[in-house]
């Protein structure tokens, strides 16, 4: 699997995992709900969003090293 393919994977993942949670919260509208996107979804949302923007910096690099040592 190429580092393109992850990323696009990864961003699809956090796209239908960012749906998922959109309708939850629809009918779940509590402390508790609050407190779930606070602790541990938004954290994860910026975690994935970060490591995106990582993988988009790296994959240009790693094609020209690859392509340097052909």
């Amino acid at each position: 699997m190429s580092l393109t393919t992850t990323s696009i994977s990864l961003a699809e993942g956090l796209k239908t995992a960012a749906t998922l949670w959109d309708q939850a919260r629809e009918g779940w509208d509590d402390p508790v709900a609050w407190a779930f996107e606070t602790t541990y979804w938004l954290p994860l949302k910026n975690q994935v969003e970060s490591t995106l923007a990582a993988l988009d910096r790296l994959a240009p690099i790693l094609a020209r090293a690859q392509q340097e040592c052909s």
